[in-house]
């Protein structure tokens, strides 16, 4: 970014630069920021837990096929 190009956020289609916000609305920017980093790692995590679960429900199904076909040999 250029050294005279100023900051700015986008809000219900308005433009407001950074630098005219206050204490206060710095603050919400700030949390906002946080939490769209949060939703980002949660969706990441969920992404993780899914595929580990469909993972261990595929180990599962495989064992209990093991299981019938021994059964079903013996």
């Amino acid at each position: 970014m250029a050294k005279d190009e100023k900051k700015t956020i986008t809000v219900n289609g308005v433009e407001h630069n950074v630098e005219d916000l206050n204490e206060q609305q710095i603050a919400m920017v700030n949390h906002i920021q946080d939490l769209d980093r949060k939703l980002g790692n949660a969706r990441f995590n969920v992404d993780q837990l899914q595929v580990g679960r469909e993972a261990f429900i595929e180990l599962l199904a495989k064992s209990l096929e093991a299981v019938d076909d021994s059964a079903a040999a013996g």
